[in-house]
């Protein structure tokens, strides 16, 4: 069984995904505005954040649902029980991250930093995937590892975790992984991006 969403290719609102926000990257902008030599198009700083969960679109990862238990968990059941597990997730506080490398993304076309995190992200990050799995549990969902990875929803396209930071777009599809002179990367405390979009917060 594959997940799919009839309603994909039309405009559902915006992602949700839970984040962490990168306040400093080095010693300042200079350090960062120094890795524009290494890529196209360099993010601005104020938006570049760390992935810890991607949720996705609410109505297509709904959609995924519905499909995945053939209607036997409807949109009147999914769409609360997302909104109240996101909402009462903890938040991870602030914490020091370090990269020394440039990293391909997305098929090739971003380029980012891989950054070493402490252990109690990769804790925290664990714990959001073990709460999805009880979550879709108490959906009704069977084979959850299976759906986690083919819902497009989700966007998971490997089970390992892999910290990044993406900061411009790729010169070429073929670009190598780049080492860089270690920098320092201050995170601030874990949010939901968009939370205002949730049917909760209107």
């Amino acid at each position: 069984m594959t997940a799919s969403d009839p309603t994909r290719g039309r405009p559902a609102g915006p992602r949700i995904t839970v984040e962490v926000p990168a306040l400093r990257v080095g010693a300042g902008l200079a350090d960062y505005e120094g890795l524009n030599r290494f890529v196209d198009s360099l993010r601005k700083p104020s938006g570049l954040h760390m992935t810890l969960l991607h949720v996705g679109v609410l109505d297509h990862l709904v959609a995924d649902i519905e499909a995945w238990t053939r209607g036997l968990s409807t949109a009147d059941k999914v769409l609360p029980e997302i909104v109240s597990w996101l909402t009462e997730l903890p938040v991870l506080g602030g914490f020091l991250g370090k990269s020394g490398r440039l990293i391909p993304l997305g098929g090739g076309r971003l380029m980012g930093l891989e950054v070493d995190v402490p252990q109690e992200v990769h804790d925290y990050q664990a714990l959001l995937v073990q709460g999805l799995h009880v979550l879709l549990d108490d959906l009704g969902l069977d084979n959850i590892d299976d759906f986690i990875l083919s819902s497009p929803a989700l966007g998971y396209r490997s089970p390992r975790w892999l910290p990044h930071i993406a900061v411009g777009k790729a010169r070429s599809r073929h670009e190598e992984p780049i080492e860089i002179a270690p920098v320092a990367i201050e995170f601030g405390d874990s949010r939901i991006r968009n939370r205002q979009a949730l049917p909760s917060a209107k």
